[in-house]
C-alpha cells in the first residue's frame, strides 16, 4: 500500500514537471520574437472586434439598444477597435521586426515588446468590459514604450538613410496623440473630440504608416523576386502623400469637407502613379507579392473615392459616399495590406518558403469582396445598407478567422528550420 502511495506521488511529481517543462518552453518560444507577441494577440482581436461588431449590428436591426460601451457609443468603439484596438497589434510586430534590420540598428528588448503587447491588450479587454477610460489608458502606455523602444532604435541605428523609419515613428507619435485626445475627450465628456480622434487615427497616423510601409517595402520586395527590376521610390512624392494626409485631417476637423478633393485626387493620381512604376502587373505572377500591389491599388481607388465625394459636395451635388471611401481605405488597403504584410512575415520568421498557400490567397480574396460589399450599398440607392453590411461583417469574419486558424499558431510552435526567432 505504501509502495503504491509513493508511487502515485512519483507519478504526479513527473507529470507536473513535465508540464511546467512544456509551458516554459512554450513561453520560450512564443517570446523569442516581437512578432510572435504581437500578432497572436492582434489574431484574436481581429476575430472578436467583428463578431462584437455584427452582434451588435443584428441587436440594432432587429429593433435593439445594441451593444453599447460604459461611456463610450458602440459607433465609437466600433472605430476604436479598429483603429486604435486591431492594426496597431500588426503595427507594432512589423515594426519592431523590420526597423532594427532598416537601420542596422539594436533590436527590440523582450521587455519593450513584452510590456507593448500587455498594455494594449489589457487595454482592449478593458474597453470591451466597459472601462474605456481605463483601457485607453493602459492602451496608451502600451503605446507608449513601443514608441520609446523604436526611438532607441532609430537613435542607435548605423544606417544614415532613417527616413523610413523617422516617418513610422512620427506617424505613431500622432496616433499616441489622437487617442490621448480620445481619452480627453472621454473624461470632460466633449463628444466631438472623440470622433476627431478616430478622424486622425485614420489620417494622422494609420494612412501615412501604411503608405511609408508600402513605399519602402513593395519596390524592395519585388525587386527580390522579378528579375530585371529597378526600383523606383521618390521621397518626394512620399512627403507629398504624408502631407496630404495632414491636410485632409484639418480640412475635415475645421468644417471644410468639400475642399479634400483638392488633396485627394491629387493623392489617387500619385498613388495609381506608383501602382504603375512598381509593376503592378509584373508581380501578379507571384501570389505573395500580387497581394502587396492588390492592396496598394485600393490607397488610389480609396483616395479617388473621397476626392469625388468632397467635389460632389462642393457643387452641391444630391449624390453621397457615405462610408465608402473610409472603407476602401480601411478593408481595401489597410486589411488587405495587412494580410500580405502578415503573412509574409509569419512565414519568413518561422523558416517557412516565402509561398502563399491556396488558403491564404482564398482569404486575401475574400477581404477584396469584403471591401466592394461594404462600399456598394454607401454608393447605390438601390441596395439596403443593413443587410450588406452584416454580410459583409460575417464574410470578413470567416476570412480572418481562417487567417488566424492557419497562421496564428506560428506564434507559438517553434520555427520549422531549427533557428531561433
Amino acid at each position: 500500500m505504501f509502495i503504491n502511495v509513493i508511487q502515485r506521488r512519483l507519478r504526479s511529481i513527473a507529470s507536473f514537471c513535465s508540464l511546467a517543462f512544456f509551458m516554459r518552453t512554450l513561453w520560450s518560444v512564443y517570446t523569442a520574437a516581437p512578432h510572435r507577441v504581437l500578432f497572436l494577440p492582434g489574431a484574436i482581436q481581429g476575430v472578436i472586434a467583428m463578431l462584437w461588431w455584427l452582434l451588435d449590428l443584428e441587436t440594432r436591426l432587429a429593433g435593439g439598444e445594441g451593444l453599447v460601451s460604459v461611456g463610450l457609443p458602440a459607433a465609437v468603439l466600433h472605430g476604436w477597435l479598429m483603429v486604435f484596438g486591431f492594426f496597431p497589434f500588426f503595427v507594432f510586430g512589423f515594426l519592431f521586426t523590420a526597423a532594427p534590420n532598416w537601420l542596422s540598428g539594436p533590436g527590440i528588448s523582450r521587455s519593450a515588446y513584452g510590456l507593448t503587447a500587455l498594455g494594449l491588450s489589457v487595454g482592449t479587454v478593458l474597453l470591451y468590459l466597459g472601462q474605456s477610460g481605463l483601457g485607453m489608458l493602459m492602451h496608451l502606455l502600451g503605446w507608449s514604450v513601443a514608441l520609446q523602444a523604436l526611438l532607441a532604435t532609430l537613435l542607435g541605428g548605423k544606417d544614415s538613410d532613417k527616413r523610413h523609419a523617422w516617418a513610422t515613428w512620427v506617424a505613431l507619435a500622432l496616433g499616441a496623440a489622437a487617442e490621448l485626445l480620445m481619452l480627453a475627450g472621454l473624461i470632460v465628456e466633449h463628444w466631438d473630440w472623440l470622433q476627431a480622434g478616430l478622424e486622425l487615427g485614420v489620417w494622422a497616423c494609420l494612412t501615412p504608416l501604411f503608405l511609408t510601409v508600402s513605399h519602402r517595402m513593395i519596390p524592395w520586395f519585388t525587386s527580390r523576386v522579378i528579375s530585371n527590376y529597378v526600383i523606383i521610390r521618390p521621397y518626394p512624392l512620399l512627403w507629398a502623400l504624408s502631407t496630404g494626409c495632414l491636410i485632409h485631417a484639418a480640412l475635415t476637423l475645421t468644417g471644410q469637407a468639400g475642399l479634400t478633393w483638392l488633396v485627394d485626387l491629387p493623392m489617387a493620381a500619385m498613388a495609381f502613379w506608383c501602382s504603375s512604376r512598381w509593376g503592378f502587373m509584373r508581380a501578379l505572377k507571384v501570389r505573395l507579392l500580387a497581394m502587396l500591389h492588390i492592396a496598394f491599388l485600393w490607397a488610389g481607388a480609396a483616395f479617388a473615392l473621397y476626392g469625388v465625394a468632397s467635389l460632389a459636395s462642393f457643387l452641391d451635388l444630391e449624390w453621397s459616399a457615405g462610408l465608402a471611401p473610409l472603407h476602401a481605405l480601411g478593408i481595401g488597403f489597410f486589411s488587405a495590406m495587412l494580410i500580405g504584410m502578415a503573412s509574409r512575415v509569419s512565414l519568413g520568421h518561422s523558416g517557412r518558403a516565402l509561398q502563399a498557400d491556396a488558403l491564404t490567397w482564398s482569404i486575401f480574396w475574400s477581404v477584396q469582396v469584403v471591401a466592394l460589399l461594404r462600399i456598394l450599398p454607401d454608393i447605390s440607392a438601390d441596395l439596403v445598407p443593413g443587410r450588406w453590411v452584416s454580410l459583409a461583417g460575417l464574410l470578413w469574419l470567416i476570412a480572418f478567422s481562417g487567417w488566424a486558424w492557419r497562421y496564428a499558431p506560428m506564434s507559438w510552435r517553434p520555427r520549422v528550420d531549427g533557428k531561433k526567432g
